[in-house]
């Protein structure tokens, strides 16, 4: 491994890419456990927490490889144009996957996983190279309570001010408005652009949580400020949620606060558990995935497109490979929903052999 580098937060990362092959990949999405599907609208699943932790992710791999740039004296020119070149990249990426084997730009959905991704890649690590510390927590609380503020006050034609339902929300309006078709629904992006703001702010305080870990405190004071700030964002978006619910596809301010708590718990345990104690072969399977994530995430869905592309002739007719090996294999030994997920699990056990000549001859795809 390359010297320096944080193993707690690779395998959390690693956690994550599993979570979200998980989540995006049953055998069929008639038969999945309700913890395994997001929540409709206001509240939470587990499945909820996968895309905020992975943004938290980024801000704090954010916090960690631009300190050590700018330590050793890198320009901000070089530091901009790899922010910049990244980023652009990563956007890129995420409309050649929504083309792939699709090449409709009539009806292409412009918002996607990746595309968000890119952007708070983007805007955060350019205030990382201006904003110190305690600045880029005034900006964190400042994004949280103008959204709020926002969504609260700011009437939508038709529906008034402060509609937190599917149909009159002011996010889904600003989307037609600037995007129209190129949507996830006709109405609504779960990744639209007014939401792209407090995911921002879930990868600021990532990089809060680098700054952190990189500082000169010992690992049980660095692993108690973890889950003293974990337990407390809980808290407070919990307490709060009854007048600003926690929701995903508004990325509610209490869903910031929400689910960046539980990634620092999560991350805090992982922490203590392998750069503390010292005890790290648990995470083995999480490492080979998390430090090549971008690329698994990709191939991942390559792969999903693939397995519905291919065909194969049966007595009864076609079916897609996906279909065959969930109808005709898994279902019979373990029936519909344990069949759908041990699909699922499937996927991940093959995408982590796939990456384990990578992990050990150290091949890292950076992207």
């Amino acid at each position: 491994m390359k010297k320096g580098r944080l193993s707690s937060l690779d395998a959390f990362r690693g956690i994550t890419i599993a979570g979200m092959i998980l989540v995006n990949n049953p055998g069929s999405w008639k038969h999945v456990y309700a913890p395994l599907q997001h929540a409709e609208w206001h509240g939470w699943t587990p499945t909820d927490l996968v895309f905020p932790f992975f943004l938290f992710i980024v801000g704090a791999s954010v916090s960690l490889a631009l300190s050590k740039r700018m330590a050793r004296g890198d320009s901000l020119p070089s530091l901009y144009f790899k922010i910049f070149s990244r980023s652009l990249i990563l956007f890129a990426l995420g409309i050649f996957l929504r083309l792939l084997f699709r090449f409709d730009f009539e009806n292409l959905r412009i918002p996607g996983v990746l595309q968000r991704i890119a952007i708070c890649y983007l805007l955060s690590a350019l205030i990382f190279t201006k904003v110190g510390t305690r600045g880029r927590l005034v900006i964190f609380l400042f994004i949280l309570m103008a959204y709020y503020l926002i969504l609260k006050f700011v009437p939508v034609p038709g529906y008034g001010p402060g509609v937190m339902a599917f149909e009159g929300n002011l996010c889904g309006y600003i989307d037609v408005k600037l995007l129209g078709g190129h949507l996830y629904k006709p109405t609504f992006d779960p990744e639209g652009i007014l939401s792209t703001f407090p995911a921002i702010a879930t990868t600021l305080i990532g990089t809060l949580t680098g700054d952190w870990l990189r500082s000169s405190k010992k690992v049980l004071q660095k692993t108690t400020g973890l889950f003293i700030a974990g337990i407390v964002m809980i808290g407070s978006g919990l307490l709060l949620h009854p007048h600003f619910p926690i929701n995903k596809q508004l990325w509610t301010s209490t869903f910031v606060l929400f689910t960046s708590g539980a990634a620092l718990v999560l991350l805090g345990l992982c922490f203590l558990l392998m750069d503390g104690i010292g005890f790290k072969k648990w995470a083995y399977p999480f490492l080979v995935l998390g430090t090549n994530a971008i690329f698994v995430y990709a191939g991942s869905i390559v792969m999903a497109k693939l397995l519905v592309l291919i065909k194969v002739s049966t007595g009864q007719g076609t079916l897609t490979l996906q279909a065959f090996i969930y109808k005709n294999l898994l279902v019979p030994l373990f029936g519909n929903l344990n069949g759908s997920l041990l699909f699922a699990l499937l996927f991940i056990l093959l995408w982590i052999a796939g990456m384990i000549p990578f992990y050990r001859n150290r091949i890292f795809i950076k992207i």
